[in-house]
Parts: C-alpha cells; sequence; structure tokens
C-alpha cells in the first residue's frame, strides 16, 4: 500500500475524510477500486460507502454493458 501527501489549499473547504471519500468514490467509478476497496480507503465500512456513493454522483450500478449481463446472469 501506498501513502501519498497532498497539499490542498485552504479555500478547499473539506475535511479529511470527506476529500477521502472523493478520491474513494472516483477509483470506484472509473472501475479502478472494487467497492470493498474504496471503502477501505474511505476508511468506511462498505455498507457505508454504497450508501453515500449518490451524494457524490457515482452509481452503485455498472454503466457497461458486460457488467450488466454478468450480473443478470448470475442472478
Amino acid at each position: 500500500m501506498r501513502t501519498l501527501c497532498l497539499k490542498i489549499p485552504d479555500s478547499v473547504d473539506k475535511g479529511d475524510n470527506e476529500l477521502a471519500m472523493i478520491i474513494a468514490s472516483k477509483l470506484y467509478e472509473d472501475g479502478t477500486l472494487s467497492s470493498g476497496q474504496a471503502a477501505d480507503l474511505a476508511g468506511i465500512s462498505k455498507r457505508t460507502f454504497i450508501e453515500l456513493l449518490g451524494k457524490y454522483g457515482v452509481s452503485v450500478f455498472s454503466d457497461s454493458v458486460d457488467d450488466l449481463e454478468s450480473d443478470i446472469a448470475n442472478a
């Protein structure tokens, strides 16, 4: 695991937890992280992460047709 140090301008009125959630939700949205990995990055449970995604404009559901077909086949 890597550690990243960011210099956030004082004008960005977001706490560390919210910034972590913003980064985690974006990495989840683009498929880089699973929901569990993104939740770990944000420092919250997977359930809480999924519940908060809408607040950050991220859908729990994939936009990929292949993923949708796979989900349907596994249902």
